[in-house]
């Protein structure tokens, strides 16, 4: 489900021309105020993602996210308003997310724009979400810089960002392998480079010596083997695989037929069991440690949790294709979720202005499948919704957890 076209999206999460909306009754909440997009049975939203291009396989995110919508709707949806969620493809391709935000803003008229993925194509938007005043909401990427509500006040980010997850794994690798040599994997943009910050700042005065291979990649590559042949011959002991899932893949399958076995850290954006592990084999994959806010559904743990035993339902109605196994679908999900709280907090002034205060507005908000201990919280100078972690290691079936819950604080 690759090259998903709007009508396709829209039959997923039908709007108001897929049947009458479930009128409820609405509390008074004073004068009703409507931006774009937003009438008395109706509430836009858009998004552009990856259906198509380098990191497809994260399209189970927005797919997800859609079936949720579409669950909202069929209860009634929001204050007995449907919402109509517009997604295009943009090919993982910053020009084509320009375009597809455009058309989004300036004739879908869309009331704002809500988990779209990639730090690269995000970016491409942010100043004009901004020039525009109209919300970024819950950016499907961990980049540090959708943290900034003095100098981008419409733009939101979701997950923990990709510099704290950095100074976490070099924490964890100045406990258990200090004076190890490290070999970083990164992709070579913003993204990239905001993980390996991360790791650079967290090992401290220990990164200029223990960091001996800084290998980049683009998304252009057809594989990243030859990174990993370099890593293994510059000695490297402790590899930190930050790519996403195609190209992390390819690192472990590689790493294993070169008999190369480092201390292997893989970045939470790439430890998908179905889309990252599976590929690359599973017994390849085995003694890798990552992090997780989310609960892993391969994981037996949850098995008789209450949140773990929603999803699944929800999975089996609205996305009964979905692959369970695909941590994309739980995040999907809960970066909806969190939406639509948003939506609820609104009440009935649905104006882009109240919608990005009310995303700045989130206390103790939790979620299904949210690991326990983990809650989003956002304020007027806090646009970091999710900032904790937990460290797993994979044993050649499923992901363990171990520890405790952690923060890896940007000072």
């Amino acid at each position: 489900m690759r090259n998903l076209t709007r009508r396709a999206i829209l039959a997923a999460a039908p709007a108001l021309a897929f049947g009458g909306p479930l009128l409820r009754a609405r509390p008074a909440r004073g004068a009703t105020q409507y931006g774009p997009g937003v009438t008395d049975t109706e509430i836009k939203i858009g998004n552009t993602g990856p259906y198509s291009g380098p990191l497809s396989t994260a399209s189970p995110v927005l797919i997800s996210a859609a079936a949720y919508y579409k669950m909202i709707n069929d209860e009634g949806g929001i204050n007995g308003r449907k919402i109509n969620f517009i997604s295009y493809d943009d090919g993982y391709t910053p020009p084509k997310t320009v375009e597809m935000t455009r058309k989004l803003i300036e004739e879908d008229q869309v009331l704002f724009i809500a988990g779209g993925i990639g730090t690269p194509t995000n970016s491409a938007i942010w100043h004009y979400m901004n020039q525009h005043k109209v919300p970024q909401l819950f950016v499907g990427t961990g980049a540090t810089k959708w943290d900034d509500p003095k100098g981008h006040p419409w733009t939101i980010g979701w997950q923990p960002n990709y510099q704290s997850e950095g100074r976490i794994y070099a924490a964890y690798i100045l406990k258990n392998k200090l004076g190890g040599k490290v070999g970083v994997l990164y992709q070579d943009d913003d993204f990239g480079k905001d993980y390996l910050k991360g790791v650079v700042d967290g090992l401290g005065d220990k990164a200029g010596s223990m960091i001996v291979v800084k290998a980049s990649y683009e998304t252009t590559d057809p594989t990243v083997d030859s990174q990993i042949v370099s890593l293994k011959a510059a000695g490297c002991d402790v590899f930190v695989n930050t790519a996403i899932a195609r190209f992390a893949a390819q690192a472990i399958r590689k790493a294993a037929e070169i008999e190369w076995k480092p201390l292997h850290i893989l970045s939470g954006i790439g430890n998908s069991v179905a889309v990252t592990l599976k590929p690359a084999g599973l017994e390849a994959s085995k003694g890798i440690v990552t992090d997780f806010f989310l609960k892993d559904p391969t994981d037996p743990e949850w098995q008789n949790d209450a949140g773990y035993g929603w999803w699944v339902s929800f999975m089996d109605k609205y996305y009964p294709s979905g692959d369970k196994t695909d941590l994309g679908n739980v995040v999907g999900s809960s970066l909806a979720a969190t939406v639509v709280q948003v939506l609820k907090q609104c009440g009935d002034d649905l104006t882009r202005e109240n919608v990005m205060k009310q995303a700045a507005n989130l206390h103790d908000f939790t979620t299904p499948m949210l690991l326990p201990g983990i809650t989003i919280n956002t304020s007027p100078t806090d646009f970091a919704p999710v900032k904790q972690v937990q460290m797993a290691r994979f044993d050649g079936e499923r992901w363990r957890p171990f520890g405790s819950i952690l923060t890896g604080a940007i000072g």
